[in-house]
Protein backbone atom coordinates (compact mmCIF):
# COMPACT_ATOMS: atom_id res chain seq x y z
CA UNK A 1 0.00 0.00 0.00
CA UNK A 2 0.88 3.69 -1.12
CA UNK A 3 2.41 5.66 1.77
CA UNK A 4 1.70 9.39 3.05
CA UNK A 5 2.74 11.07 6.43
CA UNK A 6 0.61 13.47 8.48
CA UNK A 7 2.50 16.87 7.45
CA UNK A 8 0.33 16.00 4.09
CA UNK A 9 -3.38 16.79 5.92
CA UNK A 10 -2.76 19.30 8.76
CA UNK A 11 -5.13 19.40 11.44
CA UNK A 12 -5.28 23.01 11.67
CA UNK A 13 -8.10 24.65 10.91
CA UNK A 14 -10.56 22.50 12.83
CA UNK A 15 -11.69 19.88 11.25
CA UNK A 16 -8.74 19.31 9.44
CA UNK A 17 -8.12 18.11 5.93
CA UNK A 18 -8.39 14.35 4.44
CA UNK A 19 -6.86 11.82 1.95
CA UNK A 20 -9.40 11.39 -0.84
CA UNK A 21 -9.27 7.95 0.05
CA UNK A 22 -9.82 5.27 2.43
CA UNK A 23 -6.77 4.36 4.61
CA UNK A 24 -4.89 2.79 7.69
CA UNK A 25 -2.72 4.79 9.76
CA UNK A 26 0.27 3.98 12.02
CA UNK A 27 3.07 5.23 13.52
CA UNK A 28 2.47 9.15 12.28
CA UNK A 29 1.77 7.44 8.70
CA UNK A 30 -1.22 6.60 6.57
CA UNK A 31 -1.81 3.45 3.74
CA UNK A 32 -3.50 3.64 0.83
CA UNK A 33 -6.60 1.20 1.03
CA UNK A 34 -8.34 0.12 -2.36
CA UNK A 35 -11.80 -1.73 -2.19
CA UNK A 36 -9.68 -5.54 -3.41
CA UNK A 37 -6.90 -5.00 -0.67
CA UNK A 38 -6.98 -7.67 1.81
CA UNK A 39 -7.18 -5.39 4.76
CA UNK A 40 -6.87 -9.02 7.10
CA UNK A 41 -3.34 -9.65 5.83
CA UNK A 42 -2.42 -6.12 6.51
CA UNK A 43 -3.37 -5.99 10.00
CA UNK A 44 -2.15 -9.60 10.73
CA UNK A 45 1.35 -8.58 9.89
CA UNK A 46 0.69 -5.81 12.95
CA UNK A 47 -0.93 -8.32 15.36
CA UNK A 48 -3.96 -6.05 14.97
CA UNK A 49 -7.51 -7.17 15.33
CA UNK A 50 -9.31 -8.46 12.23
CA UNK A 51 -11.87 -6.49 10.93
CA UNK A 52 -14.58 -9.06 11.95
CA UNK A 53 -13.50 -8.01 15.29
CA UNK A 54 -13.93 -4.54 14.85
CA UNK A 55 -16.95 -2.28 14.64
CA UNK A 56 -18.14 0.55 12.00
CA UNK A 57 -18.02 4.03 13.66
CA UNK A 58 -19.29 7.32 11.32
CA UNK A 59 -16.19 10.02 11.60
CA UNK A 60 -17.84 13.05 10.20
CA UNK A 61 -15.23 15.68 11.66
CA UNK A 62 -11.52 15.51 12.60
CA UNK A 63 -11.25 12.05 13.63
CA UNK A 64 -10.63 11.70 9.75
CA UNK A 65 -7.74 13.58 9.75
CA UNK A 66 -4.71 11.89 9.95
CA UNK A 67 -3.27 14.13 12.03
CA UNK A 68 -5.41 13.88 14.72
CA UNK A 69 -5.16 10.34 15.12
CA UNK A 70 -1.49 11.18 15.89
CA UNK A 71 -2.89 13.44 18.49
CA UNK A 72 -5.08 10.84 19.92
CA UNK A 73 -1.51 8.48 20.11
CA UNK A 74 0.01 11.30 22.12
CA UNK A 75 -2.44 12.33 24.21
CA UNK A 76 -5.42 9.97 24.89
CA UNK A 77 -3.09 6.59 24.91
CA UNK A 78 -4.85 5.35 21.37
CA UNK A 79 -2.96 2.68 19.61
CA UNK A 80 -2.81 0.04 17.08
CA UNK A 81 -3.40 0.37 13.43
CA UNK A 82 -6.81 2.67 12.72
CA UNK A 83 -8.87 1.63 9.77
CA UNK A 84 -10.66 4.68 7.82
CA UNK A 85 -12.95 4.29 5.19
CA UNK A 86 -14.05 6.44 2.86
CA UNK A 87 -18.01 6.27 2.82
CA UNK A 88 -20.52 8.74 0.59
CA UNK A 89 -23.48 9.69 3.28
CA UNK A 90 -26.82 10.61 1.86
CA UNK A 91 -29.57 12.14 3.68
CA UNK A 92 -26.87 13.46 6.61
CA UNK A 93 -24.52 16.28 6.87
CA UNK A 94 -21.87 17.71 9.42
CA UNK A 95 -23.10 20.63 10.72
CA UNK A 96 -21.85 23.47 12.73
CA UNK A 97 -22.53 23.11 16.73
CA UNK A 98 -24.43 25.36 19.38
CA UNK A 99 -21.11 25.94 21.35
CA UNK A 100 -17.45 26.59 20.91
CA UNK A 101 -14.17 24.04 21.77
CA UNK A 102 -12.95 24.90 25.43
CA UNK A 103 -9.06 24.28 24.31
CA UNK A 104 -9.39 26.37 20.78
CA UNK A 105 -12.07 28.36 20.92
CA UNK A 106 -12.87 27.00 17.30
CA UNK A 107 -16.37 25.36 16.43
CA UNK A 108 -16.87 21.37 16.40
CA UNK A 109 -19.21 19.79 14.03
CA UNK A 110 -21.98 17.87 14.57
CA UNK A 111 -24.11 15.26 12.90
CA UNK A 112 -28.28 16.69 11.12
CA UNK A 113 -30.12 14.57 8.70
CA UNK A 114 -30.51 16.17 5.72
CA UNK A 115 -32.50 15.00 3.27
CA UNK A 116 -31.53 15.23 -0.71
CA UNK A 117 -27.81 16.14 0.56
CA UNK A 118 -24.65 13.97 -0.53
CA UNK A 119 -21.36 14.42 1.36
CA UNK A 120 -17.75 12.20 1.36
CA UNK A 121 -17.44 11.28 4.82
CA UNK A 122 -15.63 8.19 6.90
CA UNK A 123 -15.97 5.11 8.70
CA UNK A 124 -13.55 4.12 11.57
CA UNK A 125 -13.42 0.25 11.73
CA UNK A 126 -12.48 0.50 15.66
CA UNK A 127 -11.61 -2.06 17.82
CA UNK A 128 -12.64 -2.05 20.94
CA UNK A 129 -9.53 -0.62 23.06
CA UNK A 130 -10.30 2.10 19.92
CA UNK A 131 -13.62 2.93 21.00
CA UNK A 132 -12.71 3.66 24.20
CA UNK A 133 -10.35 6.44 23.20
CA UNK A 134 -13.34 8.21 21.26
CA UNK A 135 -15.62 7.60 24.21
CA UNK A 136 -13.09 10.19 25.79
CA UNK A 137 -12.31 12.64 22.97
CA UNK A 138 -15.95 12.88 22.27
CA UNK A 139 -16.77 13.30 25.79
CA UNK A 140 -19.39 10.65 25.56
CA UNK A 141 -22.19 10.56 28.11
CA UNK A 142 -21.87 14.68 28.18
CA UNK A 143 -20.90 16.76 25.04
CA UNK A 144 -21.84 13.33 22.69
CA UNK A 145 -23.58 10.49 23.00
CA UNK A 146 -22.87 6.93 21.18
CA UNK A 147 -25.60 6.09 18.78
CA UNK A 148 -26.84 3.31 16.53
CA UNK A 149 -27.69 5.37 13.35
CA UNK A 150 -30.70 4.68 11.55
CA UNK A 151 -30.84 7.79 8.78
CA UNK A 152 -29.59 8.23 6.38
CA UNK A 153 -27.51 5.73 4.11
CA UNK A 154 -23.54 5.16 4.10
CA UNK A 155 -21.93 3.27 1.53
CA UNK A 156 -18.06 2.54 1.34
CA UNK A 157 -15.98 2.69 -1.99
CA UNK A 158 -16.17 -0.90 -2.30
CA UNK A 159 -20.29 -0.50 -2.28
CA UNK A 160 -20.82 -2.05 1.25
CA UNK A 161 -23.87 -0.19 2.76
CA UNK A 162 -23.63 -0.01 6.59
CA UNK A 163 -27.46 -0.07 8.22
CA UNK A 164 -27.53 0.97 11.96
CA UNK A 165 -24.18 1.47 12.24
CA UNK A 166 -22.39 3.88 15.13
CA UNK A 167 -22.02 7.62 15.51
CA UNK A 168 -21.28 10.08 17.97
CA UNK A 169 -24.12 12.45 18.07
CA UNK A 170 -24.96 15.78 20.06
CA UNK A 171 -25.66 15.21 23.61
CA UNK A 172 -25.10 18.53 25.42
CA UNK A 173 -26.48 21.94 24.09
CA UNK A 174 -23.51 22.61 23.07
CA UNK A 175 -22.92 19.88 20.44
CA UNK A 176 -26.75 20.37 19.20
CA UNK A 177 -26.66 22.02 15.40
CA UNK A 178 -26.30 25.74 15.68
CA UNK A 179 -29.67 27.23 13.43
CA UNK A 180 -29.18 30.23 12.03
CA UNK A 181 -32.27 31.94 10.54
CA UNK A 182 -34.06 28.72 11.63
CA UNK A 183 -31.64 26.22 9.49
CA UNK A 184 -28.26 24.44 10.18
CA UNK A 185 -24.89 25.76 8.76
CA UNK A 186 -23.17 22.97 6.56
CA UNK A 187 -19.68 22.75 7.41
CA UNK A 188 -19.44 22.39 3.67
CA UNK A 189 -20.51 25.87 2.89
CA UNK A 190 -18.72 27.77 5.77
CA UNK A 191 -15.36 27.89 6.92
CA UNK A 192 -14.29 27.81 10.41
CA UNK A 193 -13.30 31.16 10.48
CA UNK A 194 -16.48 32.06 9.45
CA UNK A 195 -18.18 29.97 11.75
CA UNK A 196 -16.66 30.61 14.89
CA UNK A 197 -19.01 34.81 14.50
CA UNK A 198 -22.20 32.55 13.55
CA UNK A 199 -25.16 33.71 16.13
CA UNK A 200 -28.38 31.76 16.67
CA UNK A 201 -30.21 28.89 18.75
CA UNK A 202 -29.15 24.83 19.72
CA UNK A 203 -31.56 22.36 18.41
CA UNK A 204 -31.75 19.72 20.52
CA UNK A 205 -33.21 17.37 17.49
CA UNK A 206 -32.35 17.43 13.60
CA UNK A 207 -33.85 14.91 12.18
CA UNK A 208 -31.74 12.61 13.15
CA UNK A 209 -33.39 8.64 14.23
CA UNK A 210 -30.63 7.55 16.64
CA UNK A 211 -31.03 4.72 19.20
CA UNK A 212 -28.59 5.83 22.59
CA UNK A 213 -25.75 2.80 23.02
CA UNK A 214 -25.63 1.49 26.64
CA UNK A 215 -21.88 -0.10 27.49
CA UNK A 216 -19.39 -1.31 24.98
CA UNK A 217 -20.46 -2.15 21.35
CA UNK A 218 -20.51 -5.80 20.45
CA UNK A 219 -18.44 -6.40 16.49
CA UNK A 220 -20.99 -9.13 16.68
CA UNK A 221 -24.19 -7.16 16.09
CA UNK A 222 -22.43 -5.20 12.86
CA UNK A 223 -24.44 -6.46 11.09
CA UNK A 224 -27.47 -8.65 12.23
CA UNK A 225 -27.35 -11.26 9.61
CA UNK A 226 -25.48 -14.05 7.70
CA UNK A 227 -25.08 -15.50 4.58
CA UNK A 228 -25.07 -19.17 4.44
CA UNK A 229 -23.83 -21.49 1.17
CA UNK A 230 -23.84 -24.80 2.49
CA UNK A 231 -24.98 -27.05 5.31
CA UNK A 232 -26.64 -24.09 6.92
CA UNK A 233 -28.82 -23.74 4.58
CA UNK A 234 -32.77 -24.05 5.07
CA UNK A 235 -33.21 -27.40 4.53
CA UNK A 236 -29.66 -28.89 4.20
CA UNK A 237 -28.28 -30.72 7.18
CA UNK A 238 -27.34 -28.17 9.27
CA UNK A 239 -30.47 -26.42 8.97
CA UNK A 240 -31.58 -27.07 12.61
CA UNK A 241 -28.81 -25.53 14.16
CA UNK A 242 -29.48 -21.79 12.87
CA UNK A 243 -32.89 -21.99 12.60
CA UNK A 244 -33.82 -21.18 15.94
CA UNK A 245 -31.91 -18.10 15.74
CA UNK A 246 -33.18 -16.44 12.68
CA UNK A 247 -35.37 -13.41 12.79
CA UNK A 248 -37.65 -13.25 9.91
CA UNK A 249 -38.09 -14.55 6.74
CA UNK A 250 -34.64 -16.35 5.29
CA UNK A 251 -34.30 -14.96 1.45
CA UNK A 252 -31.52 -16.06 -1.58
CA UNK A 253 -29.12 -14.02 -2.69
CA UNK A 254 -25.21 -14.01 -3.42
CA UNK A 255 -21.92 -12.52 -2.57
CA UNK A 256 -18.27 -12.24 -4.77
CA UNK A 257 -16.18 -15.45 -4.54
CA UNK A 258 -16.29 -19.07 -5.52
CA UNK A 259 -17.43 -22.54 -3.49
CA UNK A 260 -15.36 -25.70 -4.16
CA UNK A 261 -15.37 -29.09 -2.77
CA UNK A 262 -13.47 -29.18 0.57
CA UNK A 263 -12.91 -33.07 0.48
CA UNK A 264 -14.25 -33.42 3.66
CA UNK A 265 -17.87 -33.29 2.48
CA UNK A 266 -19.06 -30.01 3.22
CA UNK A 267 -17.94 -27.43 0.78
CA UNK A 268 -16.02 -23.97 1.74
CA UNK A 269 -15.70 -20.74 0.30
CA UNK A 270 -12.75 -18.63 -1.22
CA UNK A 271 -12.35 -15.08 -2.54
CA UNK A 272 -13.06 -14.65 -6.18
CA UNK A 273 -14.99 -12.77 -8.99
CA UNK A 274 -17.40 -14.97 -9.75
CA UNK A 275 -21.14 -14.72 -7.47
CA UNK A 276 -21.64 -17.58 -5.25
CA UNK A 277 -25.58 -18.42 -4.40
CA UNK A 278 -26.77 -18.81 -0.56
CA UNK A 279 -29.27 -17.32 1.51
CA UNK A 280 -29.20 -14.51 3.96
CA UNK A 281 -30.41 -15.26 7.34
CA UNK A 282 -31.85 -12.34 9.64
CA UNK A 283 -30.60 -13.16 12.79
CA UNK A 284 -31.57 -12.23 16.93
CA UNK A 285 -29.26 -12.24 19.29
CA UNK A 286 -26.24 -11.89 16.73
CA UNK A 287 -23.95 -12.26 19.24
CA UNK A 288 -25.08 -15.80 20.48
CA UNK A 289 -26.04 -16.73 17.14
CA UNK A 290 -22.85 -16.74 15.88
CA UNK A 291 -20.82 -17.69 18.82
CA UNK A 292 -23.02 -21.04 17.69
CA UNK A 293 -22.27 -20.75 14.04
CA UNK A 294 -18.39 -20.34 14.70
CA UNK A 295 -18.55 -23.39 17.12
CA UNK A 296 -19.96 -25.28 14.05
CA UNK A 297 -17.59 -23.80 11.76
CA UNK A 298 -14.49 -24.85 13.61
CA UNK A 299 -10.75 -23.50 12.65
CA UNK A 300 -10.92 -24.34 9.45
CA UNK A 301 -13.22 -21.20 8.68
CA UNK A 302 -12.68 -17.85 9.33
CA UNK A 303 -15.64 -15.14 10.12
CA UNK A 304 -16.01 -12.21 7.27
CA UNK A 305 -18.08 -9.36 6.15
CA UNK A 306 -19.37 -9.46 2.57
CA UNK A 307 -21.44 -7.64 0.36
CA UNK A 308 -24.95 -8.31 -1.30
CA UNK A 309 -25.92 -7.58 -4.82
CA UNK A 310 -27.27 -4.20 -3.23
CA UNK A 311 -24.72 -3.10 -0.93
CA UNK A 312 -26.37 -5.37 1.99
CA UNK A 313 -23.55 -6.17 4.28
CA UNK A 314 -23.62 -9.84 5.66
CA UNK A 315 -21.62 -12.10 7.95
CA UNK A 316 -20.23 -15.37 6.23
CA UNK A 317 -17.58 -18.06 6.66
CA UNK A 318 -14.08 -18.21 4.18
CA UNK A 319 -12.50 -21.14 4.25
CA UNK A 320 -8.49 -20.30 5.84
CA UNK A 321 -6.63 -22.80 3.66
CA UNK A 322 -8.03 -21.28 0.19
Amino acid sequence: MSSFTDAEYPAAPYPGTRPPFSYAHLDGKGYRIRPDDDLDEWLAKHNAPALAERVPVLTYGSNANPSKITWLRENLGLSGPVVVLRAQCTGLSAVWAAGLRVVDTQRPVTLAAMPGVTETHAVWMADPAQVAVLDVCEGRGDRYQLSRLRSGRVELEDGGVWDSLLAYTGKAEIRWPLLVSGRPVRCADLSQADAQDLVGTAAPVMGLDVVAVDGAPEPDEFPARVFVYGTLKPGESAWELVEPWVDGEPYPSSIAGEVFDTGFGYPGLKRGSDRVSGWVLPLRSPKAALATLDSYEGDEYRRIRANLPDGTICWTYLWKFA
